[in-house]
């Protein structure tokens, strides 16, 4: 009986800045596989893709594994659910006629098992720089992105992979720098922030920032010597599909983060 929902971000597939991709993709699809008989739902939380832009007659090449295993669940009746990031949001209808998934192109609050859930890629939460704010405007700009579809694919798909490496590569060893401390994280302020003037949140989920954190947004409370109490709401950052694999999975009671090591997923 499928109960579990899980979610995941953050797998770049097909970035020119990782040396093995296709091993990668392989990787999140035999995950996908596993946890095909306990999912109810799944959550695609953004940036799945290093680069995706969809023409109206043409769609990027390769991901042939992942998109027929995105079909083959859709098919057999898991929920798949995918928020678009700041590297994938140039999809126009293809996942969702072809592969089945449910896209969200902005934040949504979703009840699960009776569990209020933020959820967000998280490249609009929290505190951006203006040069991020410019580039994620002209993204979203329905008029650059129609003049961007008039380009030949190759040179369209070109741009985009070269960007999306550069956009790596400027950190040191192309990735993430480590957990910054509560007062500047942009993601952990935004949830304190929202939990303030919404408090019925159970659980914030993001991506984008390419670490792995629980966090409890409310204080920890100490019940006796030996147990420590958490107090809702939390706050759960992704990590990565590139070298982390973690992902979060909820029963319907209990919230999650795991790293997936190859057959021992248990949830």
């Amino acid at each position: 009986m499928r109960k579990l929902t899980y979610f995941l971000s953050d797998a770049h597939l097909g970035s020119w800045a990782e040396e093995h991709k296709r091993m990668q993709e392989r990787r999140l699809v035999r995950f996908l596989d596993e946890i095909k008989d306990r999912a109810a739902a799944i959550y695609l939380m953004g940036d799945i893709f290093d680069f995706w832009a969809e023409n109206k007659y043409v769609v990027p090449k390769g991901y042939t594994r992942f998109l027929g295993k995105l079909s083959e669940l859709s098919d057999s009746g898991v929920e798949i659910h995918y928020f678009t990031g700041n590297h994938d949001i140039w999809t126009y209808g293809y996942l969702e006629d072809e592969c089945g998934v449910i896209l969200h192109r902005n934040e949504a609050t979703v009840d699960i098992n009776g569990k209020l859930f933020m959820l967000a890629h998280g490249d609009n939460s929290g505190k951006k720089d203006l040069g991020f704010t410019v580039i994620r405007w002209v993204f979203h700009n329905k008029v650059c992105q129609k003049l961007f579809s008039w380009l030949h694919p190759d040179i369209a798909q070109w741009l985009g992979f070269t960007w999306a490496r550069h956009s790596r590569m400027k950190r040191e060893g192309g990735r993430e720098d480590p957990f910054q401390g509560d007062d500047k994280e942009p993601l952990v302020r935004f949830a304190i922030d929202y939990s303030r003037s919404h408090p019925n949140i159970d659980f914030y989920i993001f991506g984008h920032r390419h670490i792995a954190l629980d966090y409890n947004i409310s204080k920890h409370r100490i019940t006796d010597k030996q147990e420590q109490d958490t107090v809702s709401p939390r706050l759960i950052i992704l990590g990565d599909w590139i070298c982390q694999f973690t992902y979060a999975v909820f029963d319907g009671e209990h919230l999650l983060l795991q790293e997936y090591i190859e057959g021992e997923s248990k949830m």
